[in-house]
């Protein structure tokens, strides 16, 4: 769609560019030089520009180059014109100078520790050669990077998938999530404890994912308000970390905590209900369908995350790890 100015000309984009590129080297001069071109050239542009426009866009002192009110405005949409073409431009050198046994993946900090490690020894037994380079960022940050053509395919949440045009998905297991503390926090004193009582604890919750508004879910289904103290990290370990050494409470999935409960570090408390559970599934461009290798790859996962994702934690860890002898 064309964007038309004041005398119904398309707003031409190299403009726009030279616009943006004033703007942050804040004199034309400097502008001349980034762009390659004369002074004199870029400032008769500029002039003609505004006109096209009927809106002055820069102010000019002996100072430098500033923008107007409605300078800040356009540049705000020039730069992301130019961001949209340096991605273009980049996404299309990636897929001729990428080769096809390089496999790019994105995945959750709650799935590193187990599922996918499994899932890796297990598809390197097919496939021993290819170079697989492995990102690990919370939901919203792998989705983005998917976006930008920077992986090739994620194992995340189904959530959000619905937000972004052009993506695919396939569902591979379902999660549980369980909530969990030190196994000799306080709150385990407590008969049949409920979240009443839970939420008054401190809590650490993993940044800008589901996790706060599942908490608030679980919360507002007994008109309970947040907890007052929290704690946000984009990091299990050191999530589990915090909640091992203190009163605070998290909620994980029994993947990523199994071998902490099974050690005795962390325990589970008995609290059920339908929002504990998540989908995980992988996530590709629609435009760019995965290959073999990276089909294997996702099987792989799928197994390793429907034998162990389901995994029900014990309730009551073993006597001998709470109370070791000697």
């Amino acid at each position: 769609m064309a964007v038309h100015g004041s005398e119904g000309e398309s707003l031409d984009p190299r403009k726009l560019l030279y616009f943006a590129t004033i703007i942050e080297h804040g004199s034309f001069k400097k502008a001349a030089k980034q762009l390659n071109i004369s002074q004199p050239a870029l400032s008769t542009s500029m002039d003609r520009f505004e006109q096209s426009l009927g809106e002055r866009l820069l102010d000019r002192s002996h100072l430098g180059v500033s923008p107007t009110h409605a300078g800040e405005i356009l540049y705000a949409h020039a730069r992301l014109i130019r961001e949209e073409l340096t991605l273009a431009e980049n996404r299309v050198l990636k897929h001729h100078s990428r080769p096809d046994h390089v496999v790019v993946v994105g995945t959750l900090p709650s799935l590193i520790a187990n599922i996918f490690p499994n899932a890796v020894c297990q598809w390197r037994n097919q496939h021993p050669n290819p170079t697989l380079r492995v990102i690990e960022k919370i939901q919203l940050e792998l989705l983005i990077s998917l976006v930008r053509g920077e992986v090739d395919f994620v194992i995340a949440q189904t959530e959000w998938y619905g937000f972004v045009e052009g993506l695919r998905q396939r569902v591979l297991f379902r999660d549980r999530l369980y909530i969990i503390g030190r196994p000799d926090h306080p709150a385990f004193a407590v008969e049949n404890v409920a979240l009443a009582e839970l939420a008054k604890y401190p809590w650490v919750i993993q940044m800008i994912g589901r996790q706060r508004t599942l908490l608030e879910k679980l919360l507002e289904q007994e008109n309970l308000e947040m907890p007052v103290s929290l704690t946000e990290c984009g990091s299990v370990s050191f999530l589990k970390a915090v909640v091992a050494g203190s009163d605070s409470l998290a909620m994980l999935p029994a993947s990523a905590v199994e071998w902490d409960v099974h050690v005795g570090k962390l325990r589970p408390f008995d609290i059920h209900g339908p929002l504990l559970k998540r989908d995980i599934a992988v996530i590709y461009r629609e435009e760019t369908p995965l290959n073999q290798i990276a089909r294997d790859l996702v099987d792989a996962v799928a197994t390793a995350g429907l034998k162990l994702a389901s995994a029900s934690l014990e309730t009551e860890p073993p006597a001998d790890l709470l109370h070791p002898p000697g």
